[in-house]
C-alpha cells in the first residue's frame, strides 16, 4: 500500500508540474461546458422567413403580423413573386417561404374547402425543416381559430379542454436537459484522454524502462497510475456540477451521492480503456488519435444529442457496450427525475460488468518487462 501511495504522489507531482495538463484539467472543461451548453441546442430561433403576400388583404396582413410577433421567425423579406422566394432559398438567404395566394381572404370568408397556403422549406437539414414546419403549422392553426371566432362567431374553445403539464422540466429549458449530458462528456474526455497518454508519456521519456527494472509489482504500478486520474475525474464532476448549478441553475432532485457512486465505477471503465490504449501504442499522438476515435463513437451513440430509441436495432444492441450511454442516462434520471437505486439498478450492474471486463483486459495486456 505504501508503494502505491508513493506512485500516486509521483503522479500528482507530475500533473501539477505539467504546464499543459493543469489548464486542460481545470480551465478547458469549464470553457467547453459554458460554450457547449449554449451552442448545443435543438431549439430554433431567428428562422429566416420570406412572406409572399399575393392577396394584400387584411387577413393576410394579420397573418404576417403573427409571424412578425413570433420569437422563432425573422421576416427577412416580403415580396409578390414566388420565384424570387425560391431563388433566395436556393441561395441560402432564407430558410422558409410562406406563399399567400390571391383571393385568399375571399375564399376563407366563403368557407371554401380549397382555401390553401403554400409553405416552401429548405430541407437540407431534415431536423431543422421538421421543426420549422411544426412552428409554422402551430401559428397557422392558432390564427385559423382566431379567424373563425371573428368571422363566424364560432367558439373554437368549446368541447374538450386540454391543459399541459411537463414533468421534470416544466419550462422546457433545453439547458436543463443538456448540462448533465455535457458534464458526462467532459469527464469522459479528461479521464480517458489523460489516462490513455499517461503510460505512453513514460515510454517517450524513457522512464518506463527505469520503472520496469524496479521491484514494483504490476498491480501496484497500475493502481498508482490510475488512482490519481480517478480522483481528478471525480473532482472534475464535482466542479462541473457546481458550475452548472451556479451558472445554469440545473435542478439536483436526486441523491448526489448516487451520481458519484456511479461515476466512480464509470471512471474505472474509462481508465481501464485508457490503460488498454496506452499498452497498444508507442507515442502520445497515436494514443490521442485512438482515444478520439473511441470518444467520438461513444459520444455520438450515447443519447447526448440524439435519442437512443431512434437508432436502428443493431445500433441499440451495440450501444449496450457504450459506458457513456449509461452515465448520460443515469445523470439525467437522478438529477432531473430524482430516481433512486431501484430505478438505475440495471445500469449499475451493466457498468460494473464493463468495469471488470475493461480493467481485466488492460491488466492482462500490460507487460512489465525490463
Amino acid at each position: 500500500m505504501r508503494t502505491i501511495l508513493f506512485i500516486v504522489q509521483k503522479e500528482f507531482i507530475q500533473v501539477f508540474r505539467n504546464r499543459t495538463m493543469l489548464p486542460m484539467i481545470l480551465v478547458v472543461p469549464i470553457v467547453q461546458l459554458i460554450i457547449l451548453v449554449n451552442a448545443a441546442t435543438f431549439e430554433m430561433k431567428n428562422i429566416r422567413l420570406c412572406i409572399v403576400d399575393q392577396d394584400l388583404s387584411s387577413v393576410s396582413r394579420k397573418l404576417t403580423s403573427k409571424f412578425e410577433g413570433s420569437p422563432y421567425f425573422i421576416i427577412k423579406e416580403q415580396t409578390f413573386s414566388a420565384k424570387e422566394a425560391i431563388r433566395r432559398i436556393d441561395n441560402g438567404e432564407i430558410t422558409a417561404a410562406l406563399i399567400i395566394p390571391p383571393g385568399f381572404e375571399k375564399l376563407f370568408i366563403r368557407n371554401e374547402k380549397n382555401t390553401k397556403l403554400q409553405v416552401i422549406l429548405d430541407a437540407i437539414n431534415g431536423t431543422n425543416a421538421g421543426l420549422t414546419q411544426a412552428y409554422i403549422i402551430s401559428i397557422l392553426q392558432d390564427y385559423n381559430k382566431q379567424l373563425f371566432a371573428e368571422i363566424y362567431s364560432v367558439n373554437t374553445n368549446a368541447g374538450i379542454e386540454t391543459s399541459k403539464r411537463f414533468w421534470y422540466n416544466p419550462e422546457l429549458n433545453y439547458k436543463t436537459f443538456m448540462v448533465p449530458g455535457i458534464l458526462v462528456m467532459l469527464v469522459t474526455i479528461i479521464g480517458f484522454l489523460l489516462s490513455g497518454m499517461n503510460i505512453v508519456r513514460e515510454k517517450e521519456m524513457g522512464t518506463i524502462e527505469q520503472i520496469n527494472v524496479t521491484p514494483i509489482k504490476k498491480y501496484q504500478f497500475i493502481a498508482g497510475k490510475l488512482i490519481p486520474f480517478w480522483i481528478i475525474g471525480l473532482f472534475e464532476l464535482a466542479f462541473g456540477l457546481a458550475i452548472g448549478k451556479l451558472l445554469f441553475d440545473i435542478p439536483i432532485v436526486g441523491n448526489i451521492g448516487l451520481v458519484f457512486a456511479f461515476a466512480g465505477i464509470y471512471l474505472i471503465v474509462l481508465l481501464g480503456l485508457g490503460l488498454l490504449v496506452s499498452t497498444m501504442v508507442n507515442t502520445q499522438q497515436q494514443a490521442m488519435l485512438i482515444s478520439f476515435f473511441f470518444m467520438m463513437v461513444f459520444i455520438l451513440m450515447s443519447g447526448l444529442f440524439t435519442s437512443v430509441e431512434s437508432m436502428p436495432d443493431w445500433a441499440q444492441f451495440i450501444d449496450k457496450a457504450n459506458p457513456l450511454a449509461y452515465f448520460v442516462k443515469i445523470m439525467r434520471m437522478v438529477l432531473l427525475k430524482g430516481s433512486g437505486i431501484r430505478e438505475i439498478a440495471s445500469s449499475f450492474y451493466a457498468i460494473s460488468t464493463l468495469a471488470i471486463i475493461m480493467l481485466s483486459l488492460a491488466v492482462w495486456r500490460y507487460r512489465k518487462i525490463s
